[in-house]
């Protein structure tokens, strides 16, 4: 039997225990190759002065090399050190649903969906479609991805918030631009030695067909799933798996994400840490504006960058926003 803890003495303790755990998986992962970067500038440093001694020009080339090489390197490790939350080293749960707006903001989701599916790719990060509902004509009525990687989470929590789109739809026979909305979610995926019970008296399940393409079984069986926490009215559905049993489990696990970030959430409110960054995640306040015509820009609104080259975003490319957002806000950043 599962139940939400409640007693802020057990959140204490599991929170203390969790930090301790996770901080010594961050610290090793920033360790490691800070010291292998150490002995490489140890290295360098040794061939600098054997050309000091000796100079040449096949060697200083190969020393110009690895100078950058280890800029490289230093940059990297300066972007994780900004991943002080616990959380940060977790695999991530993201979300996407579409604003109001029919078919052209559905269009918009599937694009932000397949913007974060090509993120990950070039992480080399394992994609899991958790849920995923398609539109009656295009694009996506929701989408939820498991995203599980090294810091998956403390790179893609910069993502949670509304996300605009100015273009041209191509939906409209007239040709007229259209803006869009989009929001994304991003909470860090919880795993089984993070103790948050569920009671099954405080869930209701509902289980209806799923839509969209699949064959006969997803078009006669009720297999999708849908569960609702009471208590805190979160609710999560999941119709991706054959049989009603595994959207329920994926289902669970999404539930569980869902309620250990709304704990934190709740928890961090309380010390008002991030009381700045609240309103940036409420709808109409966008984050971030993705502009196709007349011209085009990804502006960022919360940290100034702004990048001409929205095709390249779009297909991933958001390592840039990303890096800004850490420098920007640090460890204020949300978890």
């Amino acid at each position: 039997m599962e139940t939400l803890q409640a007693d802020p003495a057990f959140w204490s303790d599991q929170e203390r225990a969790r930090g301790i755990v996770q901080e010594q998986k961050g610290l090793r992962t920033v360790a490691t190759p800070a010291l292998a970067v150490e002995q490489r500038v140890t290295d360098a440093l040794g061939m600098a002065e054997l050309l000091d001694d000796a100079p040449d020009d096949e060697l200083t080339a190969e020393l110009e090399r690895e100078a950058q090489e280890i800029t490289t390197a230093l940059e990297a490790l300066e972007l994780k050190a900004l991943l002080g939350s616990p959380d940060d080293v977790r695999d991530a749960i993201l979300t996407v649903h579409p604003g109001a707006g029919g078919t052209e903001s559905q269009d918009w989701a599937e694009m932000l969906t397949r913007m974060y599916n090509r993120w990950a790719e070039d992480k080399a990060f394992e994609i899991n479609v958790l849920d995923m509902v398609p539109g009656e004509e295009a694009g996506i009525k929701s989408a939820t991805l498991e995203i599980k990687g090294q810091f998956a989470y403390g790179y893609l929590k910069s993502e949670t918030g509304v996300h605009r789109l100015v273009r041209i739809s191509p939906f409209d026979s007239q040709s007229r631009r259209h803006t869009s909305f989009a929001s994304v979610f991003v909470y860090p995926s919880v795993d089984d030695t993070i103790e948050i019970d569920l009671r099954e008296e405080d869930i209701r399940m509902d289980v209806y067909r799923a839509s969209g393409a699949g064959g006969q079984h997803v078009n006669k069986t009720s297999s999708a799933v849908r569960l609702t926490h009471e208590p805190t009215g979160v609710v999560v559905a999941c119709q991706q798996q054959r049989s009603q049993f595994k959207n329920r489990e994926v289902a669970m696990k999404m539930l569980r994400a869902a309620l250990y970030k709304r704990k934190l959430e709740e928890q961090e409110a309380a010390k008002a840490v991030l009381e700045a960054s609240k309103a940036d995640n409420s709808w109409g306040n966008q984050i971030r504006s993705y502009v196709f015509q007349p011209y085009t820009m990804v502006n960022d609104h919360r940290t100034g960058l702004k990048v001409g080259d929205v095709h390249r975003v779009m297909d991933g490319d958001l390592d840039r926003f990303i890096e800004a957002y850490l420098k920007t806000f640090g460890a204020a950043s949300p978890r």
